[in-house]
């Protein structure tokens, strides 16, 4: 019997590492100054042209309040596919810290880390080799992104 294998990505940010199927990453870039989104949510930095789109860039640390405040020198933006139903906003962008790292998760290199709840847009919480990540509910967090960016697009699809 094989064992089944997931390709991920461990995101680094501030307090906290995020763990995000490879399939789910577009692209990580340098970190470029976003475009500020007048009346966003503080967690919004604002929006960065990518490839033609202009894409919401967030920090999902401060979104899960692991961090108030990220730093953005020498950090990079990990851009991923939503997936929310919407020509709009097929993309947006984790603030992250450091080079994202490819990593191979089996059962036999991942814990499950119980908690009586978690924040909003977090799935869950693991250990991938004594890592501990939070694995992000990507279509919660594409829904609060599209309507704390833009505000007109459908929460639900």
């Amino acid at each position: 019997m094989s064992e089944t294998e997931i390709r991920s990505v461990m995101v680094p940010l501030t307090g906290i590492d995020v763990l995000i199927p490879n399939a789910s990453v577009a692209e990580v870039v340098s970190y470029s100054e976003p475009e500020p989104i007048p009346e966003a949510a503080e967690w919004v930095l604002g929006t960065v042209l990518w490839h033609g789109w202009q894409v919401p860039v967030i920090s999902y640390a401060h979104l899960i309040e692991e961090a108030e405040k990220e730093k953005t020198n020498g950090s990079r933006l990990c851009i991923i596919k939503t997936l929310i139903d919407t020509d709009r906003m097929p993309y947006m962008a984790i603030l992250a810290q450091g080079h994202p790292k490819l990593t191979t998760v089996t059962e036999d290199n991942l814990e499950e880390v119980p908690t009586e709840t978690n924040p909003i847009a977090v799935a869950g919480r693991v250990q991938v080799d004594g890592r501990e990540a939070v694995i992000p509910d990507l279509d919660r967090l594409g829904h609060l992104v599209a309507h704390a960016a833009f505000g007109a697009l459908p929460l639900t699809s």
